[in-house]
């Protein structure tokens, strides 16, 4: 693993930021507040706010430094002060023609020809075709700039192909969404008083560029067709046409919603919406209408988080749309047609399938540019800037448990989730039971509240009901709560050891909880035990080894004792059958869930005492790392095939394999005090923070949810049970052992080996 130097990157945007009011500032706040989110440890960003002459606005927090974008001397003195300012590392600058003075606001260069340390530049506006001026412009500015930023490949290709500008130097970081989360906009509906209505769109802040007007006058034919139809208009006018001409645009298109007699079909929402506001309508949206005038315009914020909410789209062909749509996100319509605008609207209003496809398209299409994502590119894209060799480690986020709670109803955990809506259809297994009862008592071990507890004893009830006369389980269970065919079909061995760990778990926190819980799990355990000796299956003895070490931290048990050391010496023959030559594993493979084999082998050490199981412990697990962890970031297990000495299948990477990996270096930790396995945890749950080949986040950092899979080129975003308590496992584990890191500095954790208690 490389090391990282831990000094924090020091970065200065000079751009526009709220409380001025236009796209590039919302863009910068969004962009700033994300990466202090996700990376506030090791990046901070502080605002040199470009401004006019007589702008008027008061700053705060992180602006430091204000630009008069209209003095040509204030250039200079900025770069001088930029100079001599220690706390500055780099500078990233936001670019749009009209925002600096001078012609095609040459200004900027007495900043950047007098600029003593590196810069990057985000291009907004890049047109094709241009006048030599801007031309020989944008070629100095990009000469001067250590990286370039674009966010469309069709910017990219133009500032390329007729601005000669290296590729080497060119980034496309897409502009950045909002996460939101995939619902029912019937609710929404019902909450502003529009259930029965059908829902059109646009926001954005007024100008004629954006012909609003088209829209319009297309609503006149789609109220023909749908007299239901409404178009909300949402959002003030631009404060600088507001300055030059007023409301005079405003006043044109109430007057031709008057003359067409629209009144009923067209409102407008005359204020600047904050960012709950705008993406509460857009989630009620059934067909958001772009319809800007310009060709060139490269991108646009209020496209892209239209597109993000999954919304279905009918846009004029600007180069985003272009690049971004296609049959199945949206329709594109000629500039300044509104016949064409209709006819597209009637389209899609008419066939409520292809507009449910469409919205579930366009919500995927744009994932890999959540701002987590966008994040997680401007932490690459900063770190190489400073001349760091990894990129930060992301920061921890919330614990989070509302979509855990949305899978769970009055009978237990729903198997699947389409996105992330429960699919009652899939019914429930005991194993998603049994994990998300131990992720309630790791939960109420931190924070002991009645609702949790409650959610224990939902989950113990399930586990109970699938516990039969001998003391195995049935896993699956339909939504009419009847065991199904599969019981008979599938080995049940792995997901009976499973709740064996659940029980486990639960009685170690015997002190938290009433007898009323205790008392059923205790009886429930103790009765799988003259089966649990029988067991054959690596990772079901693992599973019981696991569950019986926690059991034993709180209760005295020689029988339950002596089986935890026969299960380990089991699990000690098989790895002697299979050791060999490179290759120090249980079996021929690595599957799933591997890492609870060296956990286990460590755990019954802890009982035996026994040096044999100690290094086998450690030197499996070793192995495994070897295997799993790159340079920089955990490459997981496929879930597509076995894993040889021979072959390695690629890509379907699941959340249970890095959540079993951070629990086995946490016991292992926590066992040698031995800093290096603290790191692999803190890498291993880095994976689910974008720190993957894909650079992309593996959970939903609005519900807690967590995607199913990471394949090669993009992630699964349904987000079921499996994935998403072994997210929170994970998550909670992390919080544990940070608050344990916390409470004693000391090198090591010394251990009483026949007591296991003291690190369970």
């Amino acid at each position: 693993m490389s090391s990282q130097s831990g000094s924090t990157i020091n970065i200065l945007s000079v751009t526009t930021y709220p409380p001025y009011e236009c796209g590039i500032a919302t863009f910068s706040q969004d962009l700033i507040n994300v990466i202090g989110r996700s990376f506030g440890d090791s990046i901070d960003i502080k605002v040199c706010a470009i401004s006019g002459k007589n702008s008027g606005e008061t700053y705060s927090e992180p602006v430091s430094y204000t630009l008069n974008a209209g003095n040509r001397d204030a250039y200079l003195e900025l770069a001088a002060n930029i100079n001599e300012d220690s706390d500055v590392d780099m500078v990233y600058l936001q670019h749009e023609f009209g925002l600096f003075g001078g012609n095609y606001g040459d200004y900027l260069l007495g900043l950047l020809l007098n600029l003593h340390k590196p810069f990057a530049i985000c291009f907004h506006t890049v047109l094709p075709h241009p006048e030599q001026e801007m031309l020989k412009l944008v070629q100095v500015i990009s000469k001067l700039a250590v990286k370039v930023v674009v966010m469309t490949q069709a910017s990219l290709e133009i500032l390329h192909r007729e601005y000669d500008i290296p590729v080497s130097k060119l980034v496309r970081i897409p502009h950045g969404t909002h996460l939101t989360e995939w619902g029912d906009s019937h609710k929404i509906k019902q909450k502003h008083g529009l259930d029965n209505r059908l829902i059109l769109s646009t926001f954005g802040l007024l100008s004629s560029n954006k012909s609003i007007e088209t829209a319009i006058e297309a609503m006149d034919s789609i109220r023909m067709y749908f007299p239901n139809a409404l178009y909300l208009v949402l959002g003030k006018t631009h404060p600088q046409i507001l300055a030059n001409e007023g409301e005079q645009y405003r006043r044109q298109l109430e007057e031709k919603v008057a003359e067409l007699h629209l009144e009923d079909h067209v409102h407008f929402v005359n204020k600047y919406l904050s960012l709950k506001e705008l993406l509460e309508y857009l989630s009620m949206t059934d067909v958001y209408l772009f319809t800007s005038k310009d060709p060139n315009q490269a991108v646009s914020g209020t496209f892209v988080y239209a597109m993000g909410s999954g919304c279905p789209i009918v846009s004029t062909p600007f180069l985003q749309a272009r690049e971004t749509l296609n049959e199945n996100t949206g329709i594109l319509v000629d500039f300044n047609d509104a016949a064409q605008l209709a006819a597209a609207a009637i389209r899609l209003l008419s066939d409520e399938p292809r507009r449910h496809n469409m919205s579930m398209n366009t919500y995927h299409a744009t994932r890999d540019s959540i701002w987590e994502n966008v994040a997680i590119s401007y932490a690459h894209l900063f770190t190489e800037l400073a001349g760091h060799s990894t990129p930060p480690r992301p920061s921890l986020p919330p614990v989070l448990t509302n979509h855990f709670r949305r899978l769970t109803d009055d009978t237990g955990m729903v198997q699947f989730a389409k996105i992330c809506t429960p699919d009652l259809d899939s019914g429930y297994t005991l194993d998603d039971n049994a994990r998300a009862m131990i992720a309630m008592c790791m939960h109420y071990r931190l924070k002991p509240v009645i609702k949790t507890l409650a959610a224990i004893r939902k989950y113990l009830d399930f586990i109970l009901f699938c516990q039969q006369p001998g003391g195995k389980f049935l896993n699956y269970v339909d939504k009419e709560k009847q065991f199904t065919a599969q019981n008979k079909t599938v080995n049940l061995d792995d997901a009976n050891t499973r709740a064996v760990w659940s029980l486990g778990i639960l009685l170690s926190c015997q002190h938290l909880l009433p007898y009323s819980v205790v008392g059923p799990a205790e009886k429930a355990l103790l009765s799988t035990l003259e089966w649990i000796g029988k067991l054959e299956s690596p990772r079901a003895i693992a599973f019981s080894i696991k569950g019986l070490s926690f059991y034993l931290s709180s209760f005295k048990n020689p029988a339950a004792v002596e089986l935890v050391i026969k299960l380990g010496n089991r699990l000690q023959d098989k790895y002697n059958e299979t050791k060999a030559k490179d290759w120090n594993w249980y079996e021929k493979y690595l599957t799933y869930a591997n890492a609870v084999l060296p956990e286990a082998m460590l755990y019954a050490y802890l009982h035996s005492g026994k040096k044999e199981h100690h290094d086998t412990a450690t030197e499996s697990l070793q192995f495994l790392c070897d295997r799993v962890f790159t340079e920089n970031y955990m490459k997981v297990i496929s879930n597509k095939g076995e894993y040889t000495i021979n072959k390695a299948s690629e890509f379907g990477e699941q959340s249970i394999d890095v959540c079993y990996t951070i629990l086995a270096l946490d016991l292992f930790y926590k066992t040698t005090g031995d800093k290096q396995y603290l790191e692999d945890m803190k890498m291993a749950f880095s994976w689910y923070l974008g720190n993957n080949h894909l650079h992309q986040i593996m959970y939903n950092p609005v519900s807690g949810g967590c995607f199913d899979g990471l394949e090669e080129t993009h992630v699964n975003q349904n987000q079921g049970a499996e994935s998403t308590v072994c997210y929170l496992i994970a998550r909670l584990t992390m919080e544990e052992s940070g608050q344990a890191a916390r409470k004693s500095e000391r090198s090591s954790l010394k251990v009483k080996y026949n007591r296991p208690s003291e690190i369970l």
